[in-house]
């Protein structure tokens, strides 16, 4: 079974994907927000096609630990995801704080035009968040 990350921005959210072995984390597609309800049901579309057993949302915490107003709304967010995802997928959490940071400074590095970083950095960011929480997780098998 898949895992499966999202960035949640004001704009858009970023979705990251493992292989079937979740080995490697990958950028998968990059949505663009139309609401929290609508955002929900493009997710849960993704986790049903896909066969994804756990959804790994990254939380914007205060560079204090705490949640500000950027990690209320992606709870807000949650709450919705929550009501439509799929009988059997697990919903995760994982503090996503300098993730875009550092994608970004990934792309500059591959010397990606800062035109098509715009479109990308998103699904990157995810990326890192999945990463960040498959290491974290107790080996399998």
């Amino acid at each position: 079974m898949r895992a499966l990350a999202l960035d949640v921005g004001s704009k858009t959210i970023g979705v990251a994907m493992t292989d079937e072995a979740r080995i490697a984390a990958h950028p998968f597609k990059v949505l663009s927000r139309v609401g929290n309800s609508g955002d929900a049901r493009a997710v849960a579309a993704v986790v049903a096609e896909h066969a994804v057993s756990d959804v790994v949302v990254g939380m914007p915490f205060e560079l204090s630990g705490k949640l500000g107003h950027r990690a209320r709304r992606v709870r807000a967010f949650i709450a919705a995801l929550r009501e439509v995802l799929p009988t059997g997928a697990h919903l995760h959490e994982q503090d996503e704080r300098f993730t875009t940071a550092e994608a970004e400074r990934a792309l500059i590095a591959a010397d990606v035009p800062r035109a098509h970083r715009r479109s990308v950095i998103d699904g990157h960011a995810a990326a890192l968040i999945l990463r960040a929480w498959l290491d974290a997780q107790p080996p399998r098998g």
